[in-house]
């Protein structure tokens, strides 16, 4: 019996041990982002991105899920994907526009705290093969991402900065605090049973990625941005269709009555 209660109490520290390497790692960019390396700091939001993903995936596979660790994943995420690129984000980019910037940095890390709460009073079932809301761990990959790219445009980098990331940060608070659908990827049939095939598919995406790594992780997250809003608009589209044609045919089957 003691046995298995010590064996009970290692499967629950391990996802909790993984969301701590993400904790660290965000805590790292706050540091490199005070340190002016701004390059170090969005290395590590993404790398706080990838222990995030096998904390719950890890404690999904073990049985070792608590409400525990829901909500030190939930603070983790406030600290690693709120305060890491808000700070980030402010010193990198908007601090240029003195009030208007900082700001806009809170409000990015304030919509990205409601989301996580939003999230965490739905019931389970609710998000799993979509999110309610862009994610705030894809919010903050598309911050550092952009800072990687703007490093690997250089000079170029700069108009990146001025213009783009103040609109960007907006469009991002807004996404995370709306009702746009995005894919989860959690329940993906492609990946279920197939460990071999899984096994491929990520040594080709690490290897696309490695080719040229600023540009590959800053199309990936800008991808991941727009796809919310795209199916969005087509599965509302849909659903505006198929009322329509419901209604055109209640018209048809009334004027036969008639």
């Amino acid at each position: 019996m003691r046995r298995r209660k010590g064996k009970g109490k290692g499967i629950y520290i391990l996802p909790n041990l993984l969301t701590s390497v993400s904790l660290f790692s965000g805590f790292y960019a706050i540091v490199a982002t005070i340190d002016k390396k701004f390059t170090y700091a969005a290395i590590a939001i993404f790398v706080s991105s990838i222990f995030d993903m096998l904390d719950g995936r890890v404690a999904r596979m073990t049985g070792s899920t608590s409400r525990f660790g829901v909500e030190y994943d939930s603070l983790s995420d406030v600290i690693a994907f709120g305060v890491a690129p808000g700070l980030l984000v402010y010193i990198w980019a908007l601090k240029g526009y003195g009030r208007f910037g900082w700001l806009a940095a809170f409000l990015y890390v304030a919509c990205g705290a409601l989301r996580l709460a939003r999230f965490n009073i739905q019931a389970e079932g609710m998000q799993k093969n979509q999110f309610l809301g862009l994610p705030i761990p894809a919010a903050a990959t598309t911050i550092a991402g952009s800072v990687l790219f703007s490093s690997w445009l250089g000079d170029w980098g700069i108009d990146l900065k001025s213009i783009f990331m103040p609109i960007m940060i907006y469009i991002l608070a807004f996404l995370m605090v709306s009702d746009v659908r995005y894919a989860s990827f959690k329940n993906i049939a492609f990946f279920k049973g197939r460990p071999f095939r899984s096994t491929v598919a990520a040594i080709l995406l690490l290897v696309v990625i490695f080719i040229e790594p600023e540009v590959t992780l800053f199309g990936l997250t800008f991808m991941y941005l727009l796809s919310g809003p795209v199916y969005t608009l087509i599965a509302r589209k849909k659903i505006f269709l198929e009322n329509a044609n419901r209604s055109k045919d209640m018209l048809i089957d009334q004027g036969d009555h008639l």
